[in-house]
């Protein structure tokens, strides 16, 4: 196993059966589709505002935050395009808006939806909580234990709002694609081999989480009402919705604070968020984590993150053989090399006795091995042949003579 990394940097989303993953500028929206498949879509989103802007502390916080709403909008009309049994009739409002703004229809309804969420966010978690803590100030006569109360209720109305929607079997499948997604940016940052083993065995929380995001919110609200205090009740409420982008700056460093260091002080102060996360992750099965996994290959190089590519490269050299210098004199050759020089160079070996001709006599033989000069003795042997001769010759005068004499 290796040391943990560094923060990847990258996030991401749960939207319907699937998951969304954001490197920087560009996403990727994994979805498993009705017949079983895997579909990646590949895209980039540049956002609101300049490049400078989103380096700004506190800046940066209300940019993100806005972003994610827009994008996490458009990531959940993706994955719900892929389940729409039959495709929906355009109303009367859509044709009217299609004719009135054309091909920046879908932006402007974009728009629409995303401010009407925030301003519904901002009544139901910021406001409310206002007015029914201000129940009690017949009650409580110290505005810090008011502020205090307020804040319990906000954060009342959060965790019942959660569990309601967890109740829905959807939503329910949406928190086991949030674990995954968790899973996977765990797995990565704690330097193991993305695949799904190592997945499920990853932690399903993370200090970066969306949830730990809202949970700081709430809490950070509480400070800043406790210090801010105007004794008109309409300045109140003005105050408490002029001072959300601010509240939602600061949350949005501490938690960046927290994905990058490991800090005890920060730990602590993370906790809550990471408890509250067991309400919106939940454990993923493995098409779930394999949707995931394919979401963060397609805009991650994990790899080159954990420095698994450099790694991969010096083993390859590694196990590359020397190569040994030829010595064709003193190693013998392999059998494929002798048979290849036996059939181009072939032996001349001394025929056995029952493969010679048939017919040829030994004298012929003795003959032609005498002229290669490979049989010995053979000048005695003739020359005990030529005294044979030359004795039958005198035989033979011996005979004549006798005969002409009788």
């Amino acid at each position: 196993m290796k040391k943990a990394c560094k923060s990847s940097g990258i996030g991401g989303q749960a939207v319907l059966e699937g998951i969304m993953m954001k490197n920087q500028e560009v996403y990727s929206i994994g979805v498993r589709r009705p017949d079983g498949e895997i579909e990646v879509n590949l895209s980039t989103h540049e956002g609101i505002g300049n490049k400078k802007l989103r380096k700004v502390p506190l800046i940066r916080g209300v940019i993100n935050f806005v972003d994610s709403l827009v994008l996490g909008m458009k990531c959940l009309t993706f994955s719900a395009s892929f389940y729409d049994e039959e495709e929906a009739k355009p109303s009367k409002a859509d044709m009217a808006l299609q004719k009135i703004f054309k091909d920046r229809a879908e932006k402007i309804v974009m728009g629409i939806t995303v401010a009407f969420s925030i301003v519904m966010a901002v009544a139901i978690f910021m406001v409310l909580p206002y007015y029914l803590a201000d129940i009690f100030r017949h009650y409580i006569v110290s505005d810090t234990v008011l502020a205090v109360v307020e804040g319990g209720i906000r954060l009342l109305l959060f965790i019942s709002y959660v569990l309601l929607i967890s109740l829905m079997r959807d939503i329910q499948r949406v928190f086991q694609y949030h674990g995954a997604e968790h899973k996977c940016i765990n797995c990565i940052e704690n330097g193991l081999e993305l695949n799904v083993e190592n997945v499920r065995k990853s932690s399903k929380h993370h200090k970066r989480c969306g949830t730990s995001f809202m949970l700081i919110v709430m809490v950070i609200s509480i400070i800043f009402f406790i210090f801010i205090r105007v004794e008109s009740p309409i300045l109140r409420v003005v105050y408490r919705v002029a001072l959300v982008p601010v509240i939602a700056g600061v949350s949005y460093e501490f938690i960046r604070l927290a994905g990058n260091t490991d800090n005890l002080i920060i730990r602590i102060l993370s906790l809550p968020g990471m408890w509250l996360q067991s309400l919106t992750t939940k454990e993923p099965d493995d098409d779930m984590i394999e949707v995931a996994i394919a979401a963060v290959e397609a805009v991650f190089d994990w790899r080159a993150y954990q420095g698994r590519a450099e790694e991969d490269f010096i083993e390859i050299v590694t196990d590359v053989p020397e190569e040994e210098p030829a010595q064709a004199e003193e190693q013998p050759g392999t059998g494929r090399e002798e048979e290849a020089v036996q059939e181009e160079e072939p032996e001349q070996k001394e025929e056995p006795a029952e493969n010679r001709e048939p017919g040829r006599s030994e004298e012929a033989r003795q003959s032609a091995e005498s002229e290669a000069g490979e049989v010995p003795g053979l000048e005695e042997e003739q020359r005990e042949e030529a005294e044979q001769k030359e004795e039958a010759e005198e035989f033979q005068d011996i005979e004549d003579i006798l005969e002409a004499e009788q």
